[in-house]
């Protein structure tokens, strides 16, 4: 019988508490929705790639938030930045020292850090966080991660808008070249990796992956 009732109060207690993380994603979810980012980042942007339109800056900007919707939802894990363009809108972000650090509070509950890929902890960190920001784009854009018909935002954006040095994703994998990441070997199982190296987020003094 106290088996039998500590057994379903655990279970009572992880609903609970699964529960309350759900909440809490819901509500951090919004924060990252209505922030407005200050207005020099649309300007750095323009001025690194001056091919950009204003309409197209917006969208590296939605893509930020995009990249932060996925930290928000990984928690405490690892994603890496599929994107060159929404790398570089992240870092001009964090120049902004207090608005960042605030926008963490409120968004993850954390701060998030963002270091280089090299200062990981180890080789693997990288090719994990890439399958894991692939897992959850596609689960957001309603996308079959193992046989995918498009690629998700942040995964064509650099391609979409030709971005010099950017990470490019193919679908068709066959004759990929050296900076062609072959999207639909993410979403396999061990031993598959289409790492970009790009960069990455999470929280604790360990920081997170970055291709600077």
């Amino acid at each position: 019988m106290d088996i039998l009732f500590i057994t379903i109060a655990i279970i009572m207690t992880l609903i609970v508490i699964y529960q309350y993380q759900k909440a809490q994603i819901k509500k951090r979810a919004k924060r990252i929705d209505q922030y407005v980012f200050p207005n020099s980042i649309h300007e750095k942007l323009s001025k690194a790639y001056p091919h950009l339109t204003d309409a197209q800056i917006i969208q590296v900007m939605s893509g930020l938030k995009e990249y932060f919707h996925l930290c928000n939802i990984a928690g405490q894990k690892m994603i890496a930045m599929p994107s060159q363009a929404v790398d570089m809108a992240w870092h001009e972000f964090i120049l902004f020292t207090k608005s960042y650090e605030v926008f963490c509070k409120n968004a993850f509950g954390r701060f998030l850090h963002h270091t280089p890929a090299e200062a990981m902890n180890s080789p693997t960190q990288a090719q994990e966080g890439i399958k894991r920001a692939w897992r959850i784009s596609c689960q957001r854009e309603t996308i079959s991660p193992i046989v995918p018909k498009k690629l998700p935002i942040l995964f064509a954006m650099d391609s979409e808008l030709s971005i010099p040095d950017g990470f490019t994703y193919s679908l068709n994998c066959k004759g990929k070249g050296k900076d062609n990441y072959c999207a639909t070997h993410i979403g396999c199982g061990g031993g598959c990796s289409g790492d970009s190296g790009g960069s990455s987020c999470s929280s604790g003094s360990s920081g997170c992956g970055g291709g600077d």
